[in-house]
């Protein structure tokens, strides 16, 4: 004996049909709008630490050298900080007043004035590593936490901060060993720029041979 399979035809009234070709709407939509799946989160924050991490222990234990190290560290900060959040906070009140071809110049100087910076004090952890031990909510932000273990030094903190406010997951700060990099960052600009007489142009010049 044979048994039949009868297909039921969903109509435009059924309310599941309405419930499945709004899900499918919605869905669209966020693909059309580039929407991320996930949301920002403890999780999220921390991945992107791990993964910053993994690039900055694989720099310091290349056996490259200097120049070629402070070349890739550029990278680290391309991927993975929000060099325009940064760049505004170590400039001040003064970057909102430039023009956007001036503030893009001086974002672009300063990109590789810090990668540099940060590269050399990363080169002194050749011969160590650095993991991630935890993650935290503060205030509209995440801090990611990790720890540094040098040959022949006492282990020491590193904490990164992470916001999506740029519209991805980025590091805006890091604090090594209490030393805030916002903070220490906007005192040394403020000074390279007053000892410049407020010359945005000598500022810049300045930043990219530094």
């Amino acid at each position: 004996m044979r048994s039949s399979i009868r297909m039921k035809t969903l109509t435009a009234t059924d309310p599941r049909r309405r419930a499945l070709l709004a899900g499918g709407a919605v869905f669209a939509g966020l693909m059309l709008a580039g929407a991320p799946v996930m949301a920002f989160d403890v999780n999220s924050a921390r991945s992107l630490i791990d993964r910053a991490i993994a690039d900055v222990n694989g720099i310091i234990a290349s056996g490259k050298g200097e120049a070629a190290m402070l070349r890739d560290f550029e990278g680290i900060f391309a991927r993975y900080a929000d060099v325009n959040a940064i760049a505004r906070s170590a400039l001040g009140p003064t970057a909102r007043s430039l023009s956007a071809p001036q503030l893009a110049a001086f974002t672009e100087a300063f990109r590789v004035y810090i990668a540099r910076k940060y590269g050399r004090r990363f080169r002194e952890f050749i011969g160590g590593q650095i993991e991630v031990t935890g993650a935290k909510p503060i205030k509209s932000y995440f801090e990611v936490s990790s720890i540094a273990r040098l040959r022949g030094q006492s282990p020491f903190d590193l904490r990164w901060q992470v916001s999506d406010r740029s519209g991805k997951p980025l590091f805006f700060n890091i604090i090594i060993e209490g030393i805030n990099m916002l903070a220490t960052e906007r005192a040394e600009i403020g000074a390279m720029f007053d000892r410049r007489r407020g010359d945005l142009n000598l500022l810049i010049q300045d930043l990219k041979s530094i």
